[in-house]
C-alpha cells in the first residue's frame, strides 16, 4: 500500500478514522526551520467542523510532534506528528460492515484487502487522515513563507453559486487564510452557507470547486514530461478523498478559445522582469514555472454519505439491498477541504523547490 509522496521532501500518512490516532511523517525538511505550534493549531482549526454545515463529530486535534524537532526548530531528520482520535462512535458502522456505501471505498477496499480492512468510518480511506496532512503542511507552509511564497484557496463555486476570483493575490491570500469559510466575497459566503444548510435538511450533500493561488515561486521550477509541476501537484491532490478533478489556469475555457485568445503574451515589467500579460496557463509552461502565480482548481464531490435511501449490494452474500446511512456526516466538505489543498500544495512545492535549488534552500 503506497502511503508516501515526494522525493526531496516526502510525507507518509498513517492511521484510521476510528483507530487510536492518525499521523504523518515529514522527511527531508531542512534543519533550522522554526516550528510555529500556534500556526499548526490555526491550520487544524480551519479544517475543523463548523456548526450546521459540517459533521457533529468534533475532535480536539491536539497534535504531538514525536521526532525531528528540538528547541523549537527542525533538526533535518524525519518529523513524526501524531493526532489522537477521541470522538469515535464505531457502532454506527458495525451493522453495515459488508454493505457497499455508494460513493465510498467499502467495496474496493474489501476486494483489495480481502476483508481485513478497518471498515469503521471508512478506515484509512477516511477524510480524517487529512488532519495529519494539514499538520505536516503547516510546517511546509512556514518554510515557504520564509522564502516569500504564499498559498491560498477559496471556494470558487458551491453548486451553482460562484465567488469572485483572485484580484490582489497577496491580500486575498492573507484574508482567506484567516477565514473559517474561505470566500473572497463575504456576501456570497452567507448564501453558500444557507445552501449547505438547506441541503442538509433534505438529507443530501453538495460539492463544488476550489481555486488555489501560489505566489512567489521563481521561474524554472519543475521538469518536463513526467515530473511537471502540474503532474506533481495533481498526483498529491488526488490523494485528498473528495477531489475528483484538477486543472490549471483556464484549462476548461481553452476548448472554446483560439490560440490568439488563450496564449499568454510576454513583456518586460517596470522592474525589468519577464512577465506575461495574462495567466491563462496558470503560471506554468512546459511543466515548469514561469514566475507568474500558479493557479489551479479542484473539483470537490458531494459528500457520499447522505441520509436518503440508496440501492446497493452486500458484498459478502452478493445480494442487492437498500441502505439508509446513519451516523454523523458532512453535508459538504468543500469548506474543510480548502486547507487540506493548501497543505498538500505546500508539501509539493517544498519537494519541487528542493529538487531545483538543493536541500538547504528552505533554511
Amino acid at each position: 500500500m503506497k502511503n508516501t509522496f515526494g522525493t526531496n521532501v516526502s510525507v507518509t500518512v498513517f492511521g484510521e478514522s476510528h483507530g487510536a490516532a492518525v499521523g504523518a511523517v515529514l522527511d527531508g525538511m531542512a534543519p533550522g526551520i522554526e516550528i510555529d505550534n500556534e500556526y499548526i493549531k490555526h491550520q487544524l482549526k480551519l479544517r475543523a467542523p463548523v456548526g450546521g454545515i459540517s459533521t457533529s463529530r468534533c475532535e480536539d486535534d491536539d497534535f504531538e510532534i514525536l521526532s525531528g524537532v528540538f528547541d523549537g526548530k527542525t533538526t533535518g531528520t524525519p518529523i513524526c506528528i501524531v493526532i489522537k482520535n477521541q470522538d469515535i462512535k464505531s457502532k454506527d458502522y458495525s451493522d453495515i460492515r459488508s454493505i457497499a456505501r455508494p460513493g465510498h471505498a467499502d467495496y474496493t477496499a474489501n476486494v483489495k484487502y480481502h476483508g481485513f480492512q478497518d471498515y469503521r468510518g471508512g478506515g484509512h480511506f477516511s477524510g480524517r487522515i487529512t488532519a495529519a496532512l494539514v499538520a505536516a503542511g503547516a510546517i511546509a507552509a512556514t518554510a515557504l513563507k520564509n522564502k516569500g511564497i504564499y498559498i491560498g484557496t477559496h471556494i470558487k463555486r458551491l453548486g451553482d453559486i460562484e465567488d469572485i476570483g483572485f484580484d490582489d493575490y497577496r491580500n486575498d491570500i492573507d484574508m482567506l487564510n484567516e477565514k473559517q469559510f474561505s470566500v473572497i466575497n463575504d456576501k456570497i459566503a452567507n448564501i453558500m452557507k444557507e445552501r449547505i444548510k438547506s441541503v442538509a435538511r433534505s438529507g443530501d450533500s453538495i460539492g463544488g470547486i476550489l481555486e488555489t493561488a501560489i505566489i512567489g515561486v521563481p521561474a524554472g521550477v519543475g521538469e518536463p514530461f513526467f515530473d511537471t509541476v502540474e503532474g506533481a501537484l495533481s498526483h498529491a491532490l488526488f490523494a485528498i478523498p473528495a477531489i475528483k478533478g484538477v486543472w490549471f489556469g483556464n484549462a476548461y475555457d481553452m476548448s472554446a478559445s483560439l490560440g490568439s485568445e488563450y496564449n499568454d503574451e510576454f513583456y518586460i515589467d517596470e522592474e525589468g522582469h519577464i512577465s506575461t500579460k495574462t495567466n491563462n496557463n496558470g503560471g506554468i509552461n512546459g511543466g515548469i514555472t514561469n514566475g507568474m502565480p500558479i493557479i489551479f482548481s479542484c473539483a470537490v464531490k458531494p459528500t457520499p454519505s447522505i441520509y436518503k435511501k440508496q440501492n446497493t449490494v452486500n458484498f459478502e452474500n452478493a445480494k442487492e439491498t437498500e441502505l439508509t446511512i446513519q451516523g454523523r456526516h458532512d453535508p459538504a466538505v468543500i469548506h474543510r477541504a480548502r486547507v487540506v489543498v493548501d497543505s498538500v500544495a505546500a508539501i509539493v512545492m517544498c519537494d519541487m523547490l528542493l529538487g531545483r535549488f538543493g536541500t538547504d534552500y528552505l533554511r
